[in-house]
């Protein structure tokens, strides 16, 4: 694996010899400064990468370490131990038993794999995150006996090892893969003797279900979104480049967000927001360009279809001649309810392609015949530190481009506006190098074949050597698509991306020779056609300014309201439904403004009736239409007896649930939607994905309404617009949870209250300017 470009490598290292060249010398050779503002944004300066990260670890466990130390017992697999094995965890994106989470992560974390990994990185990452591990440990040895009251004294909070640090990283970047698909993992079983003689022929699979079970594991229609605004200098009030970025990330657990602002004199100043242990930033600016990420299409990773040995489950062909399956059993420590540790294991399997997998729902069986293999494409990425730092120093966006050939960013799309009126768009993430006539030649059994366009699964003939992924010498990581044959495009008017494909960039921009595993011309996003329809009317009214383009995301426009309502409400009074219920509903959506605006009467109710009723086979009047991907679908097919039938019943359905839960139909919707992580009443404004609201917040964790309301742990996370000045970035910004999972912080929901009132801080960046927003007293550092 070659985890570096060859350009990326030796410009890391020689900046970082010139840093210690030309840096302090003395005692503040190894010292950093924090300086924190307000909302408790860390400004943090340090002489070398090492003592950043340093700084910043110790920064981000002032607010955040108790949520570091339980992520470290999920790395270390120990979660079953110390809080029992059938208590619920978070895994990546999934909530499992830590028995699961446990065996799992001793399953597939290779520590030794991960130590070769890393030691391809650039000299300057490697500092980082040495440098990460000695300031988290520092915090905790400065705190010990006074950590806040959910990690204080806990006998499972210890220090970090590099080890751990690099296990992070790791399931980081296979959260889209073989993270989500745990169970199937530690579910393979070789089938038992008698299946040998039983029926081989696949069960019927219902295509409808197999695409529900990916949603569940989040590899379909994925939870994580984000919007994504670029203009260029021909549509910019001030000739330069404007960024909006509006990531969709979870509220809760270690994909939280948290801002910093990051130099070393001379060498490296960039703002914006990191993610857990992650020593950087992953979105932001510093003082030439702005840049934002949106979880991309990309696939990342392949299922591979074995041909069994007859008669012996664990053999499969390759190229007519068999091949052995490995097996390792690994065991956990888990508590039982009376407080004893019992020990609970698991035999997993493997084969060249990677390990065995079951997914019932998919049909994807280990029967005497055939079974099933994953092959992950992030599996020992540590090249996304490198590549943020790429980031970090950009002048420009083609920077940004060059920053990106190292195929470092593990499942996301990169937007970016530079001062000199420039704009990218890029997926330059990591996906197999499968192209379509690959995917014809290697096709599997018809049923598995059937899962791409049905559930997004891409599933390969195992069977032979020339269906493993294509070795491009361009490519920095074999096997990997390189940044050739991806989709980037440089303009000077706009780019946008709302979590659909690259084919929806801007409506002028024209793809070809692009891999169907990067991504297709379907629309899923409701988000995506508002995208493309409030970007030019903002830009009719006048040309886009920081102030226009926050205004425009916080409108909250209901894109699905506006293209539903009018069939509806006609119904409503041509042909009243029959149910009471379904008439109050009709009575209570004739007084909504059609926005997700805190003030909006009936907004809760069009959700909840929107929730079921998009499911309906045929409700729309117009079907979708690639070639009107901003009008169409459209309306509701009310004039169909039978389907105005199924929309009555989801609009009486509507009904009760929002009477069942305690609220009015026509009450607002800041007195019914509030943030589950807090008990404070904050009105939250903004609507969910389904709805196309570009301010999306969803209920990741609690579906429905519940009697305390729509309860709110995902959504708009990180937001900031960003143009330039003579001076260098002009930025706004909120991360709308705050700063601190620790509730007795001052900054655990200061900045939800911002949100709510849709109030922009300014984000101080020069010297001066932080100087005087500053709050408390500099923070001196040392690294021993």
């Amino acid at each position: 694996m070659r985890p570096l470009t060859a350009t990326l490598a030796p410009l890391a290292a020689a900046a970082l010899l010139a840093a210690c060249a030309t840096g302090p010398t003395g005692p503040d050779a190894r010292t950093a400064t924090i300086q924190r503002t307000a909302n408790g944004v860390p400004h943090i300066s340090a002489p070398d990468p090492e003592t950043l990260a340093y700084a910043m670890a110790y920064a981000y466990a002032q607010d955040n370490v108790c949520m570091t130390a339980d992520q470290l017992v999920t790395v270390r697999g120990e979660r079953a131990r110390w809080f029992g094995g059938a208590t619920p965890g978070l895994l990546a994106r999934r909530m499992f038993p830590n028995e699961q989470i446990d065996l799992f992560i001793a399953a597939h974390m290779d520590d030794a794999a991960l130590e070769r990994a890393w030691a391809g990185a650039s000299v300057e990452s490697q500092a980082m995150a040495r440098g990460t591990v000695a300031g988290y440990n520092r915090y905790l040895a400065d705190q010990a006996g006074k950590l806040p009251a959910a990690c204080n004294s806990q006998p499972w909070v210890k220090p970090m090892t590099l080890a751990e640090f690099r296990r992070q990283g790791e399931l980081t970047a296979v959260q889209a893969a073989t993270a989500a698909l745990a169970d199937a993992v530690l579910g393979a079983r070789p089938p038992a003797p008698t299946a040998a003689t039983s029926s081989t022929a696949p069960e019927r699979v219902d295509l409808a279900d197999a695409a529900e079970a990916m949603r569940e594991a989040g590899l379909l229609d994925s939870p994580l979104g984000s919007n994504a605004w670029a203009f260029g200098k021909d549509t910019t009030a001030n000739g330069s480049g404007l960024l909006l970025g509006n990531p969709h990330f979870p509220w809760a657990g270690v994909n939280r967000f948290w801002q910093v602002h990051l130099t070393i004199p001379g060498n490296l100043d960039v703002m914006g927001v990191g993610i857990g242990s992650f020593p950087g930033v992953t979105i932001g600016f510093n003082k030439d360009v702005a840049w934002s990420h949106t979880v991309s299409t990309g696939k990342r990773f392949t299922l591979h279809e074995l041909t069994l040995v007859p008669g012996n489950p664990t053999s499969y062909l390759i190229d007519g001649k068999p091949e052995k399956m490995t097996s390792r059993t690994v065991s956990v420590p888990v508590r039982a309810a009376d407080g004893s540790q019992q020990t609970k294991s698991a035999t997993l399997w493997s084969t060249r392609w990677g390990p065995v997998v079951v997914l019932p729902r998919a049909g994807l069986n280990w029967t005497a015949s055939t079974a099933y293999a994953l092959k992950d494409a992030n599996l020992g990425n540590v090249r996304a530190t490198d590549a943020a730092l790429g980031f970090a120093r950009a002048r420009n966006v083609q920077d940004v481009r060059e920053a990106m050939k190292n195929i470092g960013t593990p499942w996301v799309n990169t937007l970016a506006a530079d001062r000199n009126g420039n704009t990218l768009y890029a997926d330059v993430s990591v996906v197999p190098d499968v192209d379509a006539a690959q995917l014809q030649r290697c096709a599997p059994s018809r049923p598995a074949a059937a899962l791409l366009p049905a559930a997004g699964l891409v599933v390969l003939d195992g069977s032979k050597s020339a269906c493993d992924w294509r070795r491009d010498p361009a490519s920095p990581v074999p096997g990997l698509i390189p940044i050739g044959r991806m989709p980037t495009a440089i303009r000077t008017d706009w780019v946008h991306n709302s979590n659909d494909g690259f084919f929806y960039t801007h409506p002028a921009q024209k793809w070809s020779g692009i891999s169907p595993l990067v991504g297709d011309a379907s629309v899923t996003r409701p988000r995506t056609r508002a995208g493309l329809l409030e970007i030019p009317d903002m830009l009719a009214r006048g040309k886009a300014t920081p102030q226009a383009v926050q205004a425009q995301l916080f409108a909250d426009r209901n894109f699905m309201g506006h293209v539903t309502m009018p069939d509806l409400l006609a119904a409503c009074t041509a042909n009243p439904p029959a149910s009471a219920e379904a008439r109050d509903g009709c009575a209570a959506l004739r007084g909504w403004d059609r926005t997700s605006s805190l003030d909006a009467r009936g907004a809760h109710l069009f959700r909840e009736f929107w929730r079921t009723a998009r499911l309906i086979p045929g409700v729309y009047r117009v079907p979708f239409d690639p070639a009107q991907p901003v009008a169409t679908p459209a309306g509701l097919k009310m004039d169909d007896p039978a389907i105005a039938a199924k929309v009555w019943e989801s609009l009486t359905q509507a009904v009760k649930n929002v009477r069942t839960a305690g609220f009015a139909l026509d009450a607002t919707l800041g007195s019914v939607q509030r943030p589950l992580i807090t008990s404070e009443p904050i009105p939250l404004h903004g609507g969910d994905e389904f709805e196309g609201v570009l301010n999306n917040l969803g209920n990741q964790f609690n579906p429905g309404i519940t009697p305390k309301g729509l309860l709110i742990d995902y959504g708009t996370s990180y937001v900031q617009t960003v143009t330039f000045d003579a001076r260098g970035p002009v930025a706004q910004g909120i991360l709308t949870y705050g700063q601190s999972t620790n509730p007795a912080s001052p900054h655990a929901t200061d900045q939800l209250w911002l949100f709510s009132r849709k109030q922009w801080p300014v984000l101080p960046f020069h010297p001066e300017d932080v100087e005087k927003a500053r709050v408390g007293e500099v923070l001196r550092l040392t690294r021993p």
